[in-house]
């Protein structure tokens, strides 16, 4: 099979290629001119440059094709012009589905995230049907891939060939940005967190959410979602893994969110002057983490046969790329 891949050149989306590569479909990728293409090198993937928030673009990279994995994504707790976000994850989706729609795609896995689904509270975990409305987003990023899936929702209705995955917290090898979860992975293993805060996340392998798509793929159903993720972990345990793989000390200073929010208004302020990368403390991603982002596969192990490797073993690959990319 021919296969569309975008965001190829990012996290999630060269796992994904490397994947189809391997059993042997051929791979198109659609890159922006200016893209950081490292994680194609070595790859034979055809290469088609374009930009997702440029519609004329989008019908030829289509053509020809048997399957599409729609991984790209605008993916910052912080930006200085929010309006990057949804120009993005929200207009650039809409332009490539249409696209797909229009030349007769048969076949669409679109990647989502698990930021738009609901919280069940009390340390319960999540799943596709917990209750959740745009009103409970938090953040321009959150707001934007929620608003996005809407509009694949509303294309799904249309006829569109879609099937949406919700990925959790993928962490691994190739993180090349790297991604915010991968920023913590990265200072941890550098010894820069000494303390932690009391939230928890869904810690999964980005080569298992890969492997989650072709999957959707083959067997999901039209217009459902599919959360691939891992283990629930709290942040302290995540922390001290790492230190564990690195053989240092974990931190063991657990500091009140209200400590931290002067530092990360400081931080975002700073960011903003100097117009510098964002932040490793951010506003939003305090608000978030009032919240631990546990969540249930149960949908995916049961419909796709999705299944994924311990979290622990994930931050073990993590630690030892980013150990290695020093």
């Amino acid at each position: 099979m021919k296969i569309l891949v975008t965001g190829a050149t990012g996290f999630v989306g060269s796992a994904v290629v490397r994947q189809l590569l391997a059993r042997g479909d051929a791979v198109r990728v659609l890159a922006r001119p200016a893209s950081d293409r490292r994680n194609l090198k070595g790859l034979a993937v055809e290469i088609v440059e374009g930009d997702l928030r440029e519609s004329p673009t989008l019908r030829s990279a289509c053509a020809g094709i048997d399957g599409l994995f729609h991984v790209a994504a605008d993916y910052r707790l912080w930006t200085r012009n929010p309006q990057d976000l949804y120009a993005s994850n929200v207009k650039g989706t809409r332009n490539l589905m249409e696209a797909a729609l229009q030349t007769g795609v048969p076949r669409i896995v679109y990647t989502s995230s698990v930021a738009t689904l609901g919280s069940a509270g009390d340390h319960r975990p999540a799943d596709e049907d917990t209750p959740v409305e745009l009103s409970d987003m938090i953040g321009h990023y959150k707001r934007s891939k929620f608003i996005a899936e809407q509009e694949v929702a509303d294309l799904i209705s249309q006829g569109l060939p879609a099937v949406i995955v919700n990925p959790s917290t993928p962490i691994g090898p190739f993180d090349i940005k790297p991604t915010p979860t991968g920023r913590i992975v990265r200072d941890a293993v550098r010894r820069k967190i000494p303390a932690y805060v009391d939230t928890g996340l869904n810690v999964v392998h980005v080569d298992d959410v890969a492997h989650g798509h072709l999957l959707a793929f083959a067997h999901g159903i039209i217009g459902r979602r599919y959360i691939l993720g891992g283990d629930d972990m709290t942040l302290k345990e995540i922390l001290t893994e790492i230190a564990q793989r690195c053989g240092h000390s974990p931190p063991r200073l657990k500091l009140p969110r209200e400590l931290i929010y002067p530092i990360a208004y400081l931080s975002q302020w700073w960011a903003w002057l100097t117009d510098g990368p964002e932040p490793q403390a951010t506003v939003d991603g305090l608000r978030m983490s009032k919240k631990r982002m546990y969540f249930s596969s149960a949908r995916a192990f049961a419909e796709l046969g999705y299944r994924a490797r311990p979290g622990r073993d994930a931050i073990a690959a993590a630690v030892a790329w980013f150990t290695r990319a020093e």
